[in-house]
């Protein structure tokens, strides 16, 4: 008698896509998924686009992309993933979403994975998925998210997030990161690595979104520790203490610490700290001095300590850091 083989079920994904939908995100479930095989060489998933209201969709492109399924796709979905769209960029307003939106996502099984990609979490905050739960999305939205959305637990610096069965991403391209973490958590790190080598990607990146986030040097303006700040930023190659910074600002040691406090958020060698670590970071994206060099001009005193504070601070030594700003060096 002979044993017929049958396949495991394939895992159904569904994308839920919105007006201005970003087509680059739309692309990135469509290829890793769908480039994911067994042994055999068969799909491991199916993929499904559908919007609340199927037809034409416009973009944030110079193009409009045809969606032939309804909100009747999501009801049969093993994962769900929610992208960002153009509604998404503007100022957000709690529970901000479209009636026909949050009808469809009512329609996802209970037992179902749902994630976002991007701004797409302001989604799934908003209907309540991510109650309780760890999220993150793109760093510029991160603020917004955790002020409208007290109840979520917002990490601005890590590139996806995974809590129970509700995960999301940060900016556009974490959401290959996210995916290809879906791809390990369910069929192992071969097939995930299989799947980023032939999408050209890294299977999984160092670091969290941190290293990609613009700490520009603020304004000293008439502010009360303007005079001090402005100081240190001109001596940042010096060993600079707290005695000499309220010196420059003609006050206290402890008047300076309490309108740091007030002004920047941070203790006067937090704030001094994080403006080396963005001199360092300009250094390395822009030139090709050495590692140790830029650690003595940017006053870290050695490459040791300032290796330490880009893990410390970005998840990523300083060499990794000029790689991914500047190419191999």
């Amino acid at each position: 008698m002979t044993t017929v083989s049958r396949r495991a079920p394939v895992h159904r994904v569904v994308t839920l896509v919105r007006p201005g939908l970003l087509p680059m995100e739309l692309g990135i479930v469509h290829r890793l998924f769908g480039t994911a095989l067994d042994d055999d060489g068969g799909p491991l998933y199916s993929v499904v686009t559908c919007a609340a209201e199927p037809g034409e969709l416009t973009t944030d492109a110079d193009f409009t992309v045809n969606i032939a399924h309804g909100p009747e796709a999501l009801e049969s979905a093993d994962t769900v993933l929610v992208p960002a769209a153009v509604e998404d960029y503007g100022p957000q307003r709690r529970d901000q979403v479209p009636e026909p939106v949050r009808r469809a996502l009512a329609r996802v099984p209970a037992d179902a994975r749902v994630a976002s990609i991007c701004t797409g979490t302001f989604v799934l905050a908003a209907i309540g998925l991510l109650e309780g739960r760890r999220a993150t999305t793109h760093w510029k939205s991160c603020d917004e998210l955790r002020r409208l959305y007290p109840e979520v637990d917002v990490d601005p610096d890590v590139l996806y997030t995974d809590d129970r069965n509700v995960l999301t991403s940060a900016g556009v391209a974490a959401g290959i990161d996210l995916c290809l973490h879906m791809i390990r958590s369910d069929h192992g790190s071969e097939v995930a690595n299989t799947v980023a080598r032939r999408t050209v990607v890294p299977p999984h990146r160092d670091g969290g979104q941190a290293q990609y986030i613009e700490q520009p040097v603020p304004e000293g303006g008439a502010s009360p520790t303007a005079a001090a700040r402005t100081f240190a930023l001109r001596h940042l190659g010096e060993l600079l203490t707290l005695e000499d910074l309220a010196r420059e600002a003609s006050v206290s040691v402890r008047t300076l610490s309490r309108r740091f406090l007030q002004e920047t958020g941070q203790t006067p060698m937090r704030w001094l700290a994080a403006q080396r670590l963005h001199h360092a970071r300009r250094l390395l994206e822009r030139t090709d001095e050495p590692v140790d060099r830029i650690a003595a001009e940017a006053g870290f005193g050695t490459g040791t300590a300032m290796r330490q504070h880009f893990r410390e601070a970005l998840g990523v030594s300083p060499r990794a850091y000029r790689t991914t700003f500047r190419g191999s060096e």
